[in-house]
């Protein structure tokens, strides 16, 4: 009677199992959701630095080549600075010889 009443503990265990992977498979289904949020914040941090990056990387290859412009024309303007001045210690010996 009253064990007819209480269900077998065989009739139980299958119905606890299926419960608990119900519940193990939500448990993963979070942790993947989770996961793929990280990712996606990830993602879109990760690509604002690489824009950042790839900015600094111009502005620093334009600094660059603006530099080397300028010591090319510095080597020019010093060139002829030097040139000018061997003309002017030219005619200042010319003139020295004279006398």
């Amino acid at each position: 009677m009253i064990e007819d009443a209480m269900a077998e503990p065989e009739d139980m265990i299958v119905p606890m199992l299926r419960e608990m992977r119900e519940e193990v498979r939500r448990g993963f289904e979070e942790v993947d959701q989770r996961f793929k949020a990280i990712e996606t914040r990830f993602d879109a941090r990760f690509d604002g630095i690489d824009g950042r990056l790839r900015t600094l990387e111009k502005l620093v290859r334009a600094q660059r080549e603006a530099f080397e412009g300028e010591s090319i024309l510095g080597r020019y303007a010093a060139k002829e600075v030097e040139e000018r001045l061997a003309e002017l210690e030219r005619k200042v010996a010319a003139l020295e010889s004279r006398s």
